[in-house]
């Protein structure tokens, strides 16, 4: 079967058949799907192998060599002419996938296919057709061995080209999935450092006034991710019932060379829109912060940016706070003022160790912190459990008389 793919073009589908001139000369032929690429992905596909089957050169005959090809290319490999190397499919799978996931996964994507991957298997000249899982699991060892990547971030590359090499098999570019044969590292488990009621009470009496204020006190008190931080509004605030909503995220990354920030109505998961409540002290730093931000508008009139009026986190001139600053200028207060070094989503894991310090269940800290589900939260807070712990001593100590 003639080798074919599919290929986005001004928001439509395309099929491409890769044809050959009188000459022998490969010569792509172009086919319009009619097929908007959103939701259509499957449908582009059947009509993909459709073309794949159908096609005919309409007026040169072939050479019986080519006609013969044509006929057991099902079976036999391709010549040297139809192999294409596994970075350019990857740089194609790449272009594929771009309107079927979310901007900020493609820019993962992106980031690890045209930064690692893809540069790597060019250089080696390695064919799609001729990768071996040798090949692969080669590559996972010069990452880390030679270029000291982490083995999670390995797992990462994994997961591409194991779901790239799964679409080739799909669309008959490949018989068999090298990658499912690989040996994956195995994966860091990171175990956080958080503070105690102590150290978070040392932290938030220096932290008055400063800019990283109100990022440090909705991760320690609500236990609010990056992202929910940046992306909190106005209209989240209900004062008359003490209510906050979190149902709004700021997300960024860099695409290209390019910083791009994501804003979105959506949180992480359904689990992480939450309706929490707004205590007394969060309250008086809110009508703190919007005295302050009417003011700074009056002070600097045309100067003071207005797109994002809605948001709460914003610096003196009405800009946004970028997601990078908090996680930046984290560890310069820490440093500053002489505390524990811990990462600024440490401060998560703080606010569930002292809830779970203080009686609160793991359901109740599952709810609180908007985790997708109850064995999330458990995996990772199941060791600070204190109180359960304490019932089962007590009631042992009750069956068991060890003296």
């Amino acid at each position: 079967m003639i080798a074919g793919h599919l290929q986005e073009k001004k928001g439509l589908f395309y099929i491409v058949l890769n044809c050959k001139d009188d000459n022998g000369r490969r010569k792509p032929k172009w086919i319009p799907t009619g097929l908007k690429i959103k939701g259509n992905k499957k449908r582009a596909e059947i009509l993909l192998q459709e073309a794949r089957k159908n096609h005919h050169l309409e007026e040169q005959a072939r050479t019986e060599e080519v006609e013969k090809h044509a006929v057991e290319s099902k079976a036999a490999p391709s010549s040297d002419e139809d192999k294409r190397l596994f970075a350019d499919f990857m740089l194609q799978w790449l272009e594929m996938m771009k309107n079927s996931i979310e901007l900020i996964t493609y820019i993962s994507y992106s980031n690890a296919v045209k930064g690692r991957i893809e540069p790597y298997f060019r250089e080696k000249g390695v064919m799609l057709e001729d990768l071996t899982t040798e090949d692969i699991q080669t590559y996972y060892t010069h990452e880390m061995n030679v270029r000291g990547v982490s083995a999670n971030t390995v797992i990462h590359y994994h997961a591409n080209i194991r779901k790239a090499l799964q679409y080739a098999m799909k669309t008959k570019l490949i018989v068999a999935n090298p990658a499912t044969l690989v040996e994956r590292p195995k994966k860091n488990n990171y175990v956080a450092s958080f503070y105690n009621a102590e150290e978070l009470n040392q932290l938030l009496a220096v932290i008055r006034g400063e800019k990283i204020e109100l990022a440090i006190i909705l991760a320690s008190f609500y236990g609010l991710r990056r992202s929910e931080v940046v992306g909190l509004k106005w209209p989240a605030i209900d004062l008359t019932n003490r209510t906050i909503t979190i149902k709004h995220t700021v997300t960024s990354g860099t695409l290209n060379g390019k910083f791009i920030e994501i804003a979105k109505d959506r949180t992480k998961n359904k689990a992480s829109r939450r309706t929490l409540p707004l205590v007394d002290t969060f309250y008086e730093l809110l009508i703190r912060i919007k005295e302050q931000q009417e003011a700074h508008r009056l002070s600097y009139g045309n100067a003071y940016c207005t797109d994002y009026l809605e948001y709460i986190y914003v610096d003196t001139l009405g800009q946004r706070i970028k997601p990078g600053y908090i996680t930046q200028h984290f560890p310069i207060l820490l440093n500053r003022h002489g505390f524990k070094r811990i990462r600024y989503h440490d401060l998560r894991h703080s606010c569930a160790s002292l809830l779970l310090a203080n009686g609160v269940s793991m359901k109740e800290v599952q709810e609180w912190l908007g985790h997708s589900d109850y064995s999330t939260t458990a995996n990772i807070y199941s060791h600070l459990e204190y109180n359960s712990k304490v019932s089962s001593a007590q009631a042992m100590s009750g069956v068991l008389k060890l003296k």
